[in-house]
């Protein structure tokens, strides 16, 4: 009885929707122009989604951004009123973009002036020397910017690394760059000393004895180069033979030591930190501020020191796996397996995964982590999923950008993701690091006039969470590969309203319906255009 009633309310819930919908639109150089529409008892085409008011989508909870100092620089190029502004727009509830979260690193990004340490004492296993003085005069004072607008921001937090004393190659890349110091005999370090099964017909060149030699050591310069927003292949195509974090218990333990006394830190400057992961993009074998990690390293750090120590020290603040950055379903199940327990379904042979720790709730994925969405769905249905952060683009800063930035939005949240964020959201001219690299962002500062701009990214994402709060469901979605260049995804916000986004990123004018209950919503599409409709 209790089911047949909830399916009543919902049926009912739709078909009392609001006839008339407002149509907010984004062409190039024209956004967010409003205007309305009227359901239909008729449909102009084949429907391409059927909303019935019985979905049981998952609930979204919360639109981010990250905080940078190269963000902070950008912002304070501009006069007070427009950083007002500019922040206005992003973080207040009466904003544009509603931002509500924001994600933190501990140590620098690639995003910072340069490399930075929370404690740069060699052997400080008791952190008498760890301390966030860096971060109150930079990135904390961007927080400051943005809690002034949104007071009840909560924030998490994962490394980009280690202080370098606590690596294997003592440095804070990964990889030699004429963007770093690092020796370039050092990038042996990612490859070479494990030994694999390679049998020489010769029994020449042959570093370890007949049958066996190192695996390739070269380092590919192009391995982390993208275009059009994606590598188009299995990454990394080589994994890292050892965990550049040293695997010494000492070492192990003064790190998950490290999470705790950040978050204690960042509180005594009212900044709640209520969930941490341990490594951003373990799959990146970067120049700039990186630690590869294998999955044995991951699981060790993860199940032996980081998530006991939280239990006992802030069991408050979740433990979560990631970001994952790879698309190797395989070898990342080896250490995600470890942390949850397994249970056996119904069906034979079937093995589906439930939490193993009350602390370990979700899964954060960015980059190729995107690919591997559905199949870590499948084998860990009690987890949740996050979009941790954005892609980043080259520095173009135009339309394409935001284009494929619309249809990350709607790929990662239709598929299962219940929080999305954006990396940098306002950056200088072409968006260049220190370390050489071009990114995009929401907001674009140019040097030469102190000028400022919201760039295409911007609005994509005000198609999203302008519109969309926390508490909506995602009651349906269909790709844009299913729909010849129309992603469309559809919420139901806690107000019972419904949401209707879609873009149309074709060279010509389409025409589109969406069916919500007995009525119909006919669009018309102008070619690479974004579109939100809401009740009334």
């Amino acid at each position: 009885m209790r089911k047949a009633i909830i399916i009543l309310g919902l049926a009912v819930s739709i078909e009392a929707t609001a006839q008339t919908f407002l149509h907010y639109t984004t062409t190039e150089g024209n956004e967010w122009q409003q205007s309305k529409t009227v359901l239909s008892g008729k449909a102009t085409t084949e429907p391409i989604l059927n909303i019935t008011g019985q979905e049981q989508g998952h609930v979204f909870k919360a639109w981010g951004t990250c905080f940078n100092e190269l963000d902070l620089d950008a912002l304070e190029l501009l006069k007070p009123e427009e950083q007002e502004e500019v922040m206005r727009r992003l973080f207040s509830p009466n904003g544009d973009l509603k931002f509500t979260r924001g994600r933190l690193s501990m140590n620098a990004n690639d995003y910072s002036r340069a490399w930075y340490s929370c404690d740069t004492v060699a052997g400080d296993f008791q952190l008498k020397y760890f301390n966030i003085e860096h971060d109150k005069a930079n990135v904390i004072r961007l927080i400051k910017k943005a809690q002034k607008y949104q007071p009840q921001m909560t924030f998490w937090v994962s490394p980009w690394s280690p202080p370098a004393w606590m690596k294997i190659n003592q440095d804070y890349p990964v990889c030699s760059s004429p963007a770093n110091t690092q020796p370039k005999e050092k990038d042996y370090l990612l490859f070479s000393p494990s030994l694999t099964p390679n049998p020489s017909p010769k029994g020449e060149g042959n570093l370890t004895g007949e049958g066996s030699s190192y695996q390739d050591a070269t380092v590919d310069p192009d391995e982390m180069k993208f275009m059009d927003g994606k590598r188009g292949r299995l990454f990394p195509k080589k994994l890292a033979s050892q965990t550049y974090f040293i695997q010494d218990p000492r070492y192990l333990q003064a790190y998950a030591n490290m999470f705790c006394k950040f978050i204690d830190l960042y509180a005594e400057e009212n900044i709640p930190i209520d969930m941490v992961m341990y490594q951003n993009e373990a799959y990146s074998y970067t120049a700039y501020p990186g630690c590869a990690w294998t999955a044995e390293g991951t699981l060790r750090f993860n199940r032996d020191y980081l998530i006991p120590t939280m239990q006992k020290k802030h069991p408050e603040v979740d433990v979560n796996i990631g970001t994952l950055n790879t698309n190797r379903l395989d070898y990342v199940s080896q250490f995600i397996d470890g942390l949850v327990a397994p249970a056996q379904t119904a069906e034979e042979n079937s093995t589906l995964y439930t939490l193993n720790s009350p602390l370990v709730k979700a899964i954060g994925l960015q980059w190729e982590g995107r690919q591997i969405i559905d199949s870590l769905r499948q084998r860990y249905p009690n987890l949740r999923f996050i979009s941790t952060e954005s892609e980043c683009g080259n520095g173009q800063m135009d339309w394409r950008a935001g284009e494929h930035t619309f249809h990350l939005l709607a790929d990662y949240v239709g598929r299962g993701c219940d929080e999305y964020y954006i990396w940098n959201f306002i950056l200088c001219d072409q968006g260049r690091s220190a370390w050489g690299w071009k990114q995009n962002a929401l907001v674009q500062v140019k040097s030469a006039n102190l000028s400022h701009r919201f760039t295409p990214e911007f609005y994509a994402v005000k198609h999203f969470s302008n519109l969309v709060p926390p508490g909506s469901k995602m009651q349906g979605y269909v790709p844009r590969e299913q729909t010849q260049g129309m992603p469309v995804i559809v919420f139901q916000r806690p107000d019972n309203k419904y949401v209707v986004i879609i873009g149309n990123q074709t060279n010509d004018q389409r025409t589109a319906t969406v069916k919500l209950g007995k009525k119909f919503l006919n669009m018309t599409l102008p070619a690479h255009s974004m579109h939100t409709y809401i009740a009334k």
